[in-house]
């Protein structure tokens, strides 16, 4: 366990947030090594096509290589069908490649948990990818990483079934604030990303740390 110590982990808090007329994805941005902060400026949302896009939580080096994974998959399917691959069947697939991982290389075991959310026709669709591959569906709201204990207190205090995309960027803030307050392995600033009729948009962008250099 000790070779395990010093991978490259996202502390992290991610959530992501239903809305009547989209999705919010948010996520801090420190990545940790033990007790060092190794990246202030880590990218912990990532969008995987036009209309579909993750935040991750665990070891750095597992979830960019699933992402890759997954994105090449995509494209393939795209051209061989000539057909636009549905957020259902991109959640499966990254489902499918995290429970393989983990089972294959049970030594060292892939350790990523991915929140996906998507645009699906007039549809839009949130899924919890567990790190063991289990998917689930959301219909509200989920959190990911060592501060979501922090967030679901706030989300399930604050969070109403029908909210605007305007007001879930407002929730996923006020999230991720109580999570940078207590939970030393996030922080450093902050991404929120929403998902709308009209794609994915990242809406704030905000580094913690210039303050700390002035």
């Amino acid at each position: 366990m000790e070779e395990n110590a010093n991978i490259l982990k996202t502390g992290t808090t991610t959530v992501g947030i239903m809305c009547k007329d989209g999705i919010v994805l948010a996520a801090d941005k420190r990545a940790t090594a033990g007790n060092f902060i190794a990246d202030n400026k880590a990218k912990k949302v990532h969008e995987i096509t036009d209309d579909i896009a993750v935040t991750i939580a665990g070891s750095v080096s597992d979830a960019q290589l699933i992402i890759r994974v997954l994105k090449a998959n995509i494209n393939l399917k795209s051209i061989t069908t000539r057909k636009t691959t549905s957020v259902k069947e991109v959640a499966n697939f990254l489902s499918g490649v995290i429970y393989n991982s983990i089972r294959q290389f049970s030594a060292i075991p892939s350790v990523a948990h991915f929140v996906l959310g998507g645009k699906e026709g007039d549809r839009f669709l949130l899924f919890d990818i567990y790190p063991d591959g289990s998917l689930t569906e959301m219909d509200d709201f989920v959190s990911s990483g060592s501060g979501s204990v922090m967030a679901y207190g706030v989300l399930e205090n604050d969070y109403k079934k029908g909210l605007t995309v305007a007001d879930g960027i407002k929730l996923a803030l006020k999230s991720l604030n109580a999570a940078l307050r207590r939970d030393s392995a996030s922080g450093s600033g902050y991404d929120v990303v929403t998902i709308t009729s009209s794609g994915i948009k990242r809406v704030i962008e905000k580094d913690l740390t210039q303050d700390l250099t002035k």
